[in-house]
């Protein structure tokens, strides 16, 4: 799935995913909802729980597990129950105290007797226990297996034991076949379905448990007679008891239920939009991914109980249906309505099933044996072309690249008008944003751009533009509240959290360091046998790493180097030291706050790469170290006047220099912008900020490093250092330090001036050249610095007079329309744009301005009605909150908006969802006070289930007090040195 909001750039994220659930929860007490603890940061270290990551169609985890596990699980389990039992008699029983008198009074004989009775028949007890039972009393307790199964259970809906004690679902029995037949109404916002699965059971059971969220179940029947099923809510899961074991083999299972279309983005939830003549309509999709197939239908859902489907999809006559496969026929039915059944699927998991509902217009063309269509709403349809001869082109080059031609007959892509995610890359029915996958006949290069890159990533998980990307894995990487890509958890919320930028970017940073690490071809002709080898297979990780090194020619166990970066969680710090042509070599884990960490004795095989002044801008300049330990010495050739480890960037490590080390590096530079590459620049600029923050470096040598940006031109290192100073005045803006603030804008003014004066405000083809322009322009404007606002709003006047027919070059249309916003007569019209446009780039940046308002009034009112949908979508919310958590006038309104209407939040979006997650960080990352530290963490604390667990939580918090020491350690310095 491709998560869609970005702080720095709106690139697709790659190819890493979850599979469910690898080991066994540990022990939890199922009887109540887990627990609200205070939150106190200085002790919490997060440790996640059950997920592992592997590649999307590179592999997931297979279920084979020893019955035994589950059955010592769960005597664990119910030990827990035994231990609550226990507390809460004890606390009941503390109500009362009888005073002691001081003095021991003798029992009388009718005491005395009723004791050795007492005795007596707790012996017998013993006695029947051992001999009928044939328990042996141990230490360890009775070692007979089952002998307390009824205290292990949790109690369903209707007070029975459930006869299930895990969050993962038993191995015994697997689905084969999925028969589901939908009917939604699209009046009532509501559906009728039927389900008939196919299943194996493999091993001898009494039980049949799966998911079911949210329905209605009418009748379920096994065999063609009518069953009695058992529900446990906290864990979605349903159960079908049998007075006898089902011996090996298939068996049919039936079910009948009714729904609720989803209101929030996932599920079949319905979505709506107004078309060009005022009218709404309604449609009906599904998104269900990591876990809401079973909001749709009865199933087995997690991603490696893998299955083939067949769906029939009741609509009326005006609409139309789509899914996964080619639709075989359309039968007519009673009352206007229509039937359309789809071809039987390959075998595949639960969350990549899909299907549509809607009145939406399609372009198609053909590549290959494939049909490949674009659909979307009837107003849009001039904007679908680009997006279908991206894709042919795309299909046609994967076919090529991968040597494994797409394996359905037909791919659609469809673009949703409320869809929360960027993408999702269901089989043959790939789900989009609007704004990801049209393009109007005005869209500029970089509007194409994102457009071509959501489409690749979709189709093969896979991008290129990747340096901001690894930049923002590795800021949430350094955070004591990270987590490994490979790691644990145990409950719905944290498989939702699972989707951030260490599952996403830190995954595909770690692919692309192993591509770089890897010659002549070996990491894709490594991937090519791995997916011909386990097409439509249940994988581990270990099997991808196998194939790359079955046909590696190096002496290097890829499984061995790559464990090490997917089970530890963060990344190394490489510090080097030289002394003439020796150079010593030490890592150690980076954390932006080491001072709370546990003690990490992680080592990481790192490929190090580096480069000298003798050469070091070609690919062929690059030389190779594996650093394995902790410390290593490497024995240069000859004398160098510097060195730069990292080339290019590929690997995922920050570099840090002794005292001489950076000076030659910052002198060079100084001398020479190009001793370096851009991407080299960049990521000198990036590490050195990282340091500062972590303490390691002062921030008077991250001056030093920034005096030679009065020389650089390229995108990279610019956008970079505008990035990382923006950071630092809004931190400064948010504390009210006004006077730094202006002296930031001046030394910005001062180090990018000339380079924003001098930027076109015409038509650009370029996307280098618009990424650079639109940073200048966009910081240039919002700090007032020289005739910038001036400019926008000549442009926008030429715009909005002219009926939109003289153009705003799209990547400066935010610029410009933010600038118009902040008077009242630019919002109204703004406003009234929003409205009523159609090209969704340019309606998204309108809302972007809208939401850049300083006066209050705008700000609550966008804020209320962006959450309930009435105005502004939904699933725009996110942004908006993002947006305005930017400037001083509204970031304190957001975040008490936020405190007022969490229940209403999280009605709207999962717990533990990207949106979600980004919704903290937007209301809190600025916070850099104690007084803010204590309020946010009051806050968290009383949220209880609903979200004082949450690692993003965590990470909140851990960003205010990095924030509150940063400013406590430079404060004196930017006042000398600004």
């Amino acid at each position: 799935m491709e998560t869609f909001e970005s702080e720095r750039a709106p690139l697709p994220r790659n190819m890493i995913e979850n599979s469910m659930f690898e080991e066994e929860p540990d022990v939890v007490d199922l009887a109540k909802e887990s627990p609200s603890y205070p939150i106190d940061s200085d002790d919490v270290v997060y440790e996640p729980r059950s997920s592992r990551l592997l590649v999307r169609g590179l592999g997931e985890n297979d279920l084979d597990e020893d019955e035994e596990d589950y059955e010592s699980s769960a005597r664990l389990l119910g030990m827990s129950f035994m231990n609550r039992s226990s507390n809460q008699r004890s606390a009941a029983s503390s109500y009362t105290r009888q005073q002691h008198s001081g003095s021991c009074s003798q029992p009388s004989t009718k005491t005395m007797v009723a004791g050795v009775v007492v005795l007596v028949l707790v012996a017998s007890m013993l006695m029947v226990f051992y001999f009928l039972l044939g328990c042996t009393f141990t230490t360890a307790g009775c070692q007979k297996p089952n002998s307390t199964m009824h205290s292990l259970y949790p109690i369903s809906t209707n007070g029975e034991l459930f006869p299930w004690a895990e969050l993962r679902l038993p191995p015994s029995v697997h689905p084969v076949h999925y028969n589901i037949s939908i009917h939604p109404n699209l009046t009532l916002m509501t559906f009728q379905g039927s389900v008939s699965i196919l299943v194996q059971v493999l091993h001898e059971t009494k039980n049949i448990v799966l998911h079911s969220s949210g329905m209605n179940i009418i009748k379920a029947t096994f065999e063609g007679k009518e069953v009695h099923f058992l529900e446990y809510k906290p864990w979605q899961q349903i159960a079908f008891k049998f007075p006898e074991d089902l011996k090996k083999g298939q068996y049919v299972l039936n079910i009948n239920y009714t729904a609720n279309l989803s209101s929030s983005f996932d599920g079949f939830y319905n979505s709506s939009y107004v078309d060009t003549n005022g009218i709404k309509r309604v449609l009906a999709a599904t998104q269900f991914e990591p876990l809401a197939a079973r909001k749709a239908f009865p199933c087995f859902d997690e991603p490696a109980f893998k299955s083939t489907f067949t769906i029939k999809m009741t609509r009326e006559s005006k609409y139309i249906s789509l899914s996964n496969m080619p639709k075989v026929k359309t039968t007519d039915l009673k009352n206007g309505l229509q039937e359309d059944e789809f071809e039987k699927s390959v075998k595949m998991s639960t969350y990549l099933v899909a299907f549509i509902v809607a009145d939406f217009i399609s372009v198609s063309n053909n590549v290959s044996k494939t049909t490949v269509s674009v659909y979307a709403v009837p107003d849009k349809k001039e904007q679908v072309q680009y997006a279908l001869d991206t894709a042919c082109k795309l299909l046609e080059f994967y076919n090529t690249f991968f040597e494994n031609d797409y394996p359905l007959s037909k791919l659609d892509l469809v673009a949703i008008p409320d869809f929360l995610a960027g993408a999702m890359e269901n089989w043959g029915l790939i789900t989009f944003r609007e704004t990801t996958l049209l393009v109007g006949s005005n869209s500029s290069s970089i509007d194409k751009q994102l457009v071509t890159s959501v489409i690749a990533h979709e189709l093969a998980h896979q991008d290129t533009e990747f340096l901001n990307v690894r930049f923002k894995a590795l800021a949430k990487d350094a955070l004591n509240s990270s987590h490994p890509v490979s790691t644990v958890v145990s409950t719905p919320e944290q498989v939702e959290e699972m989707f951030d930028s260490v599952s996403y970017e830190k995954g595909a940073s770690i692919l692309l360091m192993l591509n770089a690490t890897l010659t002549d071809g070996e990491f894709r002709k490594g991937v090519i046998e791995y997916l011909k080898k386990y097409n439509l297979s249940n994988t581990e990780s270990e099997d991808l790493w196998n194939s790359l090194s079955q046909v590696s020619k190096q002496n290097l166990s890829v499984s061995e180097m790559m464990n090490t970066w997917t089970v530890h969680k963060g990344f190394p710090l490489v510090t080097v030291k030289r002394n003439g042509t020796q150079v010593t070599l030490t890592q150690e884990h980076f954390l932006l706050n080491a001072e709370n960490s546990t003690d990490d004795s992680s080592l990481w095989h790192i490929p190090l790469t580096y480069v000298t002044d003798k050469c070091s801008v070609l690919s062929s300049c690059k030389q190779v170290f594996h650093l394995k330990d902790k410390t290593a010495t490497l024995k240069l050739p000859d004398q160098v006047k510097w060195l730069k480890f990292n080339f290019r960037s590929d690997g995922f490590y920050i570099v840090h220099y002794d005292e001489e080390g950076w000076k030659d590096l910052i002198g060079a530079l100084k001398e020479d912008v190009n001793v370096l590459t851009c991407k080299d620049r960049a990521a000198l600029i990036n590490n050195i900020f990282a340091l500062s923050r972590s303490g390691k470096v002062s921030f008077r040598l991250v001056l030093n490093l920034m005096d030679y940006m009065r020389n650089e031109t390229e995108t990279a290192p610019l956008t970079e250092a505008l990035f990382q100073l923006g950071q630092i005045y809004r931190l400064l803006d948010k504390r009210s330090e006004l006077n730094l603030a202006s002296r930031m804008t001046s030394y910005i003014e001062d180090h990018f001036g000339s380079l924003m004066e001098n930027q076109s405000w015409n038509l650009e083809t370029s996307v280098s050249k618009m990424t650079l322009r639109s940073a200048l322009l966009e910081m240039a404007c919002s700090l007032n610095i020289r005739n910038c606002a001036t400019q926008a709003k000549h442009l926008f006047d030429q715009w909005f007079t002219s009926n939109k027919t003289s153009q705003i070059p799209s990547d400066l249309m935010r610029t410009v329309f933010k600038v118009a916003a902040q008077t009242d007569e630019g919002w109204g019209k703004l406003l009234d744009v929003y409205k009523h446009s159609i090209n969704d780039p340019e309606k998204r940046k309108t809302l972007e301005a809208l939401a850049s308002t300083q006066d209050v009034r705008k700000i609550i009112w966008i804020l209320q009605k962006s959450l309930d949908g009435s105005e502004i979508q939904t699933q725009e919310f996110p942004l908006v909150m993002k947006t305005i958590c930017k400037n001083f006038a509204g970031y304190l309104y957001a975040w008490d908006f936020v405190k007022e209407n969490w229940d209403k939040i999280t009605q709207k979006f999962p717990v533990g969802s990207f949106a979600i997650q980004s919704i903290i960080m937007s209301a809190t990352s600025q916070f850099s006070t104690k007084t803010h530290l204590v309020e946010a963490q009051n806050f968290f604390t009383s949220l209880g289930t609903k979200g004082s667990q949450m690692r993003i939580v965590q990470e909140a918090i851990e960003t205010i007090k990095l924030n509150m020491r940063w400013m406590e350690n430079n404060l004196n310095t930017l006042q000398s040195w600004l």
